[in-house]
């Protein structure tokens, strides 16, 4: 069974065929409006979400199908202590495909390991947000017209950032990419992602904390939102959240052609008199969610329905003694095995988080 938890679930193969397949649909959506008829989407968000659990029934119903779930955690089992797991296994009963969302890092590959149908992660934690990820490189494709050598500026949230961290994933894939990481020093990218992403796949970053030094060298400029329910201290998220303000005076020293791309939702790291800026693709960039999603789940069916053997990309190594440090973690929080993986480098890391085991 082959599910989408990570970016890394996808070939770079795999995942060029999902964004040119989403560029067909965009060409052809009549021929695309029957293909999953008799099929049943679960979206089971944990967690509030607009755009993305919207992108999914949209989807879904534009392809033919049907959709069901929940957008409360509190109005299902869950509100009475049923696990990831047990819910994952009573709605793979009644649906074809299930995407998912989680406060929890981890939930989704936790699910996936016990599904009986495909589980698309669509957002866990700080974690992954692999839908975005190729809502972004769809985007990206449709606004500069390739995915190869571009310098990527990544502005704001990097530490908790989970669109961040799964577009670096897939962008590090692509020859000529190079990423700028502007954040405060509190906010910086995680040493995970540098380490084994960033360095293992030879990409050239470095890390800056003015946003106008740079903006003139980026071909992409991903803004993100500070996140004030990631944060244990409100004081700590006060004192950062103003951080980086995009207005119109900053977007003068950019490219002619650049493109500024969002997760959303913004509260005010972009300035509304930026949105009439031909380069601001953000709102395009929703819409880009619903074909990239359309196609993955399109993918994804008939992946199941011909069997398709999964990626071996999340093995784990036997060990004993080692536990998750980080109290986010699917298996902190249910009754889940603790499992880890080892990287190039000879350091275990969380299977279900990527956090390091100290």
């Amino acid at each position: 069974m082959r599910h989408l938890t990570d970016p890394t679930d996808l070939t770079r193969k795999e995942t060029d065929d999902i964004v040119a397949l989403a560029l067909d649909i965009i060409a052809n959506r009549q021929k695309y409006s029957e293909v999953c008829k008799g099929k049943k989407l679960a979206t089971l968000f944990y967690e509030p979400s607009t755009r993305t659990r919207l992108s999914f029934t949209s989807a879904m119903m534009e392809l033919g199908g049907n959709v069901l779930g929940f957008s409360d955690a509190n109005s299902s089992s869950v509100s009475k202590g049923e696990t990831v797991e047990d819910t994952v296994r009573v709605v793979g009963n009644f649906v074809d495909i299930i995407a998912m969302r989680h406060h929890i890092e981890g939930a989704p590959l936790d699910a996936s390991l016990v599904s009986l149908v495909p589980i698309i992660n669509a957002g866990d934690g700080a974690h992954a947000h692999p839908t975005q990820t190729l809502t972004d490189l769809l985007t990206i494709t449709r606004e500069l017209g390739h995915l190869d050598n571009l310098t990527i500026g990544f502005c704001g949230d990097l530490l908790y950032g989970r669109t961040v961290h799964s577009l670096i994933k897939a962008m590090s894939r692509y020859e000529g990419t190079k990423f700028v990481l502007i954040a405060p020093d509190e906010l910086r990218l995680p040493d995970y992602i540098k380490h084994d992403v960033c360095e293992k796949n030879g990409i050239e970053y470095r890390e800056v904390s003015s946003l106008e030094d740079v903006i003139g060298e980026l071909d992409i400029l991903y803004m993100t939102r500070v996140q004030q329910e990631r944060f244990a201290d409100k004081a700590e998220y006060e004192r950062v959240k103003d951080c980086y303000i995009l207005d119109t005076e900053k977007m003068a020293l950019a490219k002619e052609k650049m493109a500024v791309l969002h997760p959303l939702p913004r509260v005010n790291e972009i300035a509304k008199a930026v949105d009439a800026d031909p380069r601001a693709a953000y709102f395009r960039q929703v819409g880009n969610g619903k074909f990239v999603r359309m196609a993955l789940m399109y993918t994804l069916l008939k992946w199941a329905e011909e069997g398709a053997a999964p990626l071996e990309n999340h093995k784990a190594v036997e060990v004993e003694g080692l536990t998750c440090p980080n109290r986010k973690c699917i298996c902190n929080n249910e009754n889940v095995e603790p499992k880890f993986h080892i990287t190039d480098s000879g350091v275990y890391r969380c299977l279900y988080c990527d956090t390091k085991v100290k």
